[in-house]
């Protein structure tokens, strides 16, 4: 059974007219093109293809909104830095997600996806620190971890934990082999229920096959 059985998409915004009613409490998940985002967000759901997957990078391009129970959702936002896309779309999406964490008051956190092979790009700093600029609580998943070995999952999480200081949850987790999985949706339904608005949960040791590439 799905962890959350009542999960719908509820819309696809563009602009911010767009936008769900800003009532109850959601948390948003970003990330950079190609680092996992899609196939997080289904494992967090146990959906298969809630997210779209795409070969493609930059699928992602509109704020999407899915109701997990009444009152709570989770708003997946446009895949970042993928520079095939024109500048054009590149500066709408900017504004359309700083339009997104200026106005919505329901947001309790931003779950921000990290390949743990490529973490910390200039993409994912500017995410953070538009999160930082709005006081939004931030929780790191290191995506794709069953990539590395123990060690260096370990060495890369230690990393980027030191890089972002205190206050900044930084997890490993794989959508493949289950890694992390559950510690993540407990962060998850913390913050859609006010029970804390950051640190890091205990991290385990990878196990199961590669993960696929490609998608948000």
């Amino acid at each position: 059974m799905s962890a959350y059985p009542q999960v719908r998409f509820l819309t696809s915004a563009d602009r911010p007219g767009q936008f769900v009613p800003d009532s109850g409490a959601e948390v948003a998940v970003a990330g950079r093109s190609n680092a996992g985002k899609s196939t997080a967000i289904n494992a967090l759901t146990q959906r298969k293809s809630l997210a779209k997957t795409s070969k493609r990078p930059g699928a992602t391009r509109l704020i999407n909104f899915f109701e997990l129970e009444s009152g709570r959702r989770l708003v997946d936002l446009p895949g970042y830095g993928y520079a095939a896309v024109a500048g054009e779309k590149r500066q709408h999406w900017g504004q359309l997600v700083d339009a997104y964490f200026r106005s919505r008051r329901s947001l309790r956190g931003v779950i921000v996806v990290m390949d743990i092979r490529h973490p910390l790009t200039p993409h994912d700093l500017e995410m953070l620190e538009l999160a930082r600029q709005r006081d939004i609580a931030v929780h790191v998943l290191l995506t794709k971890a069953d990539k590395l070995g123990r060690g260096a999952i370990a060495a890369t999480a230690r990393t980027v934990e030191r890089e972002l200081g205190t206050g900044v949850g930084v997890q490993a987790f794989s959508a493949m082999s289950g890694l992390g999985v559950s510690e993540a949706r407990h962060r998850l339904d913390d913050w859609l229920a006010g029970r804390e608005r950051s640190g890091a949960p205990k991290k385990e040791t990878p196990v199961g096959p590669a993960e696929p590439t490609g998608e948000d």
